[in-house]
Order: C-alpha cells, then sequence, then structure tokens
C-alpha cells in the first residue's frame, strides 16, 4: 500500500483542540481516520518549527489521499501538505527507466 506523509499546521481552533485532548487523543483521532479510508497510521509525530505534526501513513491510493487531505483542510482546524513517499526498491525501479528529456532553453 502507497504511503504518505502528512505535514500538518493547525490553525488556532486546531492548537486549542490539540490542548484539550492531547497527543495521544490526536494520535487515535488520525489511526480512526486512516483506518476509515482502508489505511494504517504508521506513525505520528508533532514538531516545533515550520510544521505542527507529521504523520506516516498506509492509504490505498492518489484519490483517497485526496480525500484525506480535502477532509483535514475543511474542518478549519488544520492545513495539510500531502507527500508521496517512495521505497528505496521504488527508486531503483525509477533509476532503471529510460526517460527523453530536454532542459529547457537546450
Amino acid at each position: 500500500m502507497p504511503k504518505y506523509m502528512l505535514e500538518a499546521n493547525y490553525s488556532t481552533e486546531g492548537a486549542k483542540g490539540v490542548m484539550k485532548e492531547g497527543g495521544s487523543g490526536r494520535r487515535a483521532a488520525v489511526a480512526k481516520m486512516a483506518e476509515s479510508v482502508g489505511g494504517k497510521l504508521e506513525s505520528l509525530y508533532f514538531a516545533f518549527g515550520g510544521a505542527d505534526a507529521f504523520a506516516v501513513v498506509d492509504l490505498p491510493d492518489n484519490v483517497t489521499a485526496a480525500a484525506v487531505a480535502l477532509a483535514i483542510s475543511q474542518s478549519g482546524a488544520a492545513s495539510v501538505k500531502t507527500i508521496v513517499l517512495l521505497t528505496p526498491e521504488d527508486m531503483d525501479k525509477a533509476a532503471k527507466k529510460s526517460v527523453e528529456y530536454r532542459a529547457p532553453g537546450r
């Protein structure tokens, strides 16, 4: 199953929700969300700096990942950036593919 990293930034409302239910409560909510679409939460970490939280989830496909991102964003409590994760084996396959490409101006 494809893996995605969700990079979340909380709104003021979302930060208040984290304060109220704690990190464990958010982990449970994200796990339930992933399971509701046939996926699984691998990990959830909170951070400070550029982003508030990072979740790595297994999801069935890109359409499901887009649906998850829409659900999170429409809540108003957080905005999310979805990053597709590739395994080392996926990169091995990519490195072996022949691609015809011309750089700009060449």
